[in-house]
C-alpha cells in the first residue's frame, strides 16, 4: 500500500513538474512564412529564401544571362530584388551553396524530366495572348496509350476550342504541337500556355479554330538518361527522332482522327515544335509533305548540318504545296547558327519560306511569341 502512494505521489509530481515548466517556458513558434517571389507594382521582384546555415545563395532565372547573388539578414534569410522584368511567366531555381532547388515558398512549379523549377508570373496586359481572359475557353484532354513503336506506355494531350462538339458536324483542322528536349508532353499547356493563346486568339478573330495535338515527343526515351549529352551520339539521336515519326504518323494522329472531329487532309494538319521538336516538326513534316501542309520550327536544335541528307526529297518543286514553312529562332539563342545556315540551304534550293529572327535566348519567353505569331497564319 505504502508502494502505491509512493508512486502515485511522485508521478503527480512529476506531472505537476511539467506543466510548471510548460508555463515558465517561453513557446518556441516557428517562423513566419516567407513572399516568395514578391512581384512588385513596377514589376520588380523580391525573391526571398531561408538559409541560416548557408554561405553563398544565388537565384538564376529564365533568360537573365547569369545568376543574381542573394543577401542574408540577420535572421538567416536570403533576398535579391530583380530590375523590372517584362510581363511573362519565369521559371528560376534557388542556388545554395552550388545546390540547385526550388522555391520553397513558391507553389508554382515548372514541369520538366531534367531541369525543373520555380515559377513567378509578372502580369501584363490583356493584350498579350498568354494572359488568361474573360473569354470563352476550351478543353484540354489527357490521353494514354501503350506505344508499340516504342515499347512503352505513354501519354498525349488534345486542346479541343471553345465550341467543340462532339455530337456536331463540324470539323476542325489540327496543329500538332511538339515539345523540347527535357520537357513532358504536358509543357505546352502547362508552361507555353498553348491553350490560353489559342482561347485569346480565337476570341479576337486572330487565329482559326482548331485543334492542338501535344504528343510526348521521344522515340527513344533513353536519351534522357544521357542528359544534353545524347546529342552527340548521332545513333541515338537518330533513332530518337525516326521511332518519334513513326509513333506520331502511326498511331497518335490515327487515334485523333478516330477520336475528334478533325478534318483527314494535309491542307488541315500542321506541325510545329520547339528545340528537340522543332527539329522533328522539319524533320517529319519535310520528309512526309503528303501529311502536312503547314510547318513551323522555332528554335531547331538537334539535326545536323548535312540537309541534304537529312531531307532528301526537299526541292521546289516537292515543296510547291507547302501553305507555310516558318522557321524562327531567338538572336541571343546559341542555336541561331544552324538556324541561320538551315535558311540559307532552304534559299539555295528555292524553297519558299518565312525567316524570323527576334530577341531572346532559348527560352519560353521566346516560344509563346512564336506560337502566338504561328498559329495566327494557320489554314487560312
Amino acid at each position: 500500500m505504502k508502494r502505491t502512494f509512493f508512486v502515485l505521489a511522485s508521478l503527480s509530481m512529476a506531472i505537476l513538474f511539467g506543466a510548471f515548466l510548460a508555463a515558465t517556458t517561453p513557446a518556441q513558434t516557428p517562423p513566419a512564412p516567407l513572399v516568395s517571389p514578391d512581384v512588385h507594382a513596377d514589376r520588380t521582384v523580391t525573391l526571398r529564401f531561408r538559409g541560416p546555415n548557408d554561405k553563398e545563395v544565388a537565384v538564376s532565372i529564365e533568360g537573365s544571362p547569369k545568376p543574381l547573388p542573394m543577401q542574408k539578414d540577420d535572421q538567416g534569410v536570403w533576398s535579391v530584388t530583380t530590375e523590372p522584368l517584362a510581363p511573362d511567366y519565369y521559371g528560376y531555381t534557388i542556388i545554395a551553396d552550388g545546390v540547385n532547388m526550388f522555391d520553397p515558398s513558391n507553389h508554382a512549379i515548372k514541369p520538366n524530366f531534367l531541369g525543373r523549377a520555380s515559377e513567378l508570373h509578372v502580369p501584363g496586359p490583356s493584350s498579350l495572348s498568354w494572359e488568361l481572359g474573360a473569354v470563352p475557353h476550351g478543353e484540354i484532354h489527357h490521353h494514354f496509350y501503350k506505344s508499340g513503336v516504342v515499347g512503352d506506355d505513354r501519354d498525349f494531350f488534345v486542346y479541343t476550342p471553345p465550341g467543340y462538339d462532339p455530337r456536331a458536324k463540324q470539323t476542325y483542322p489540327v496543329l500538332y504541337l511538339l515539345h523540347g528536349f527535357s520537357d513532358d508532353a504536358s509543357a505546352w499547356s502547362a508552361v507555353g500556355r498553348a491553350n490560353v493563346i489559342l482561347d485569346n486568339l480565337i476570341a479576337q478573330g486572330k487565329a482559326k479554330p482548331m485543334l492542338v495535338v501535344m504528343p510526348l515527343g521521344y522515340g527513344a526515351p533513353e536519351v534522357l538518361k544521357a542528359g544534353f549529352g545524347a546529342f552527340r551520339d548521332r545513333s541515338l539521336t537518330d533513332r530518337n527522332f525516326d521511332k518519334f515519326r513513326e509513333a506520331l504518323l502511326t498511331e497518335v494522329i490515327p487515334r485523333v482522327e478516330t477520336t475528334y472531329l478533325v478534318n483527314k487532309d494535309r491542307n488541315s494538319r500542321a506541325i510545329a515544335g520547339l528545340s528537340m521538336g522543332g527539329s522533328e516538326s522539319l524533320l517529319t513534316g519535310l520528309n512526309t509533305l503528303d501529311k502536312f501542309g503547314w510547318i513551323g520550327a522555332f528554335s531547331s536544335g538537334g539535326i545536323t548540318e548535312d540537309f541534304d541528307k537529312e531531307f532528301p526529297a526537299v526541292n521546289s518543286k516537292s515543296t510547291e504545296q507547302l501553305h507555310l514553312l516558318w522557321v524562327a529562332c531567338g538572336t541571343e539563342d546559341r542555336l541561331i547558327d544552324i538556324n541561320r545556315k538551315f535558311r540559307v540551304w532552304l534559299a539555295s534550293k528555292n524553297v519558299k519560306h518565312v525567316d524570323i529572327e527576334t530577341p531572346g535566348m532559348h527560352t519560353w519567353m521566346v516560344w509563346r511569341r512564336n506560337l502566338t505569331e504561328f498559329s495566327s497564319l494557320l489554314f487560312r
